[in-house]
């Protein structure tokens, strides 16, 4: 009998290999595929961000021309109103010199 519980410890100590192997090797794979996916995720991820920089960085132009347009109308209008001031004082001011000539 001694003999044949050995061959039922042999066979047992067999077979618990084959499942470390088994196990060993499922584990493998199971990693590997955690890895793959975990790149996957991550290069979505980058696309995504790239995307949304690129859309903030339109919205952010966009926003900028707004205001430099924004500006040159403000400009514009301040020019305008400093040259029609301007022109309004010059005709004063040619009156004025024009009664002085006169009453020479």
């Amino acid at each position: 009998m001694p003999a044949e519980y050995l061959k039922y410890i042999i066979a047992a100590e067999y077979e618990a290999n084959q499942v470390k192997l088994l196990v060993a090797e499922k584990s493998k794979e199971s990693l590997h595929e955690a890895q793959v996916e975990g790149e996957k995720l991550v290069s979505a991820s980058l696309v995504r961000a790239k995307a949304e920089i690129e859309s903030l960085k339109r919205e952010s132009d966009r926003k900028a021309m707004e205001a430099a347009a924004e500006l040159a109308n403000s400009t514009a209008n301040k020019l305008a109103t400093m040259r029609a001031r301007a022109e309004k004082r010059a005709e004063v001011i040619a009156q004025r010199i024009f009664e002085r000539i006169v009453s020479i």
